[in-house]
């Protein structure tokens, strides 16, 4: 029996890269998942590929309030409660100065990457207090140090381990759970997409491991806190960095 089994979960940004990895490893320890992702066809393909009946897969936009509060309604009708989530879709905004950084897309980032995380807890704590559960949001190191050029990330994500932190007083005697996870650089799509080779060779040389993440290694530590083993675990930030924030 997986340590999941009989629990429902949420994985936002679920269809690639860390969520995705999330996924898996969720309905391999016996969870049934939701996945919303704003990438249908990628969503879609995850749902192909299962024929067990435990996955759901919602089109939805983390900045948007309604598909926040679809996602959670999804879990409940399809499966009957919800006892995990983990907010984790996130983009990483353009590379520049802040004089220079677009005000449309500073407010993008800011809207999925941190107002996504509140809409999300807003509309999941209400159905997780009923049954007990574990929250988890994903930072990033860049939650607990600056980057140069990248100030709507950093701002965002500084501001979700402020708001895990907060939010899991609040809910401490109502039997949830809020942690946040900080990554280093993982080798996602988003990486591949945005950086090339030679910066993700820099990137690499400044973690003490000397090399990039995988989603699978994020995931695992997901796992954890979602499950029983982190009982006493809360208004945590942990970081999977491989030592980036040794330095």
């Amino acid at each position: 029996m997986g340590v999941l089994e009989n629990k429902v979960a949420i994985v936002t940004g679920g269809a690639s890269g860390i969520g995705k990895a999330i996924v898996e490893i969720f309905l391999e320890e016996g969870a049934k998942v939701v996945i919303a992702d704003i990438n249908e066809e990628l969503g879609l393909a995850m749902l192909e590929e299962n024929s067990e009946g435990n996955l759901v897969f919602i089109k939805a936009d983390s900045a948007s309030t309604e598909d926040s509060e679809k996602i959670v309604s999804a879990a409940v009708e399809n499966f009957g409660a919800l006892h995990i989530a983990v907010n984790n879709a996130g983009i990483g905004g353009p590379s520049t100065d802040v004089g220079n950084y677009p005000l449309d897309l500073w407010n993008k980032v800011i809207d999925i990457n941190l107002n996504g995380v509140f809409y999300g807890m807003h509309f999941q704590l209400p159905e997780m207090e009923k049954v007990g559960g574990s929250i988890i949001n994903m930072a990033s190191i860049l939650g607990e140090v600056g980057f140069a050029n990248s100030s709507a990330y950093a701002a965002a994500k500084h501001g979700v381990v402020g708001l895990t932190k907060s939010t899991a007083w609040e809910y401490g005697t109502r039997d949830v759970r809020i942690n946040a996870i900080g990554p280093g650089f993982i080798k996602t799509p988003m990486i591949d997409n945005e950086i090339n080779d030679e910066t993700q060779q820099y990137l690499a040389s400044q973690h003490a491991l000397q090399r990039l993440g995988s989603p699978r290694e994020v995931a695992e530590l997901a796992l954890w806190l979602a499950s029983e083993k982190s009982s006493f675990a809360t208004g945590g930030y942990y970081p999977i960095d491989g030592g980036y924030l040794a330095k």
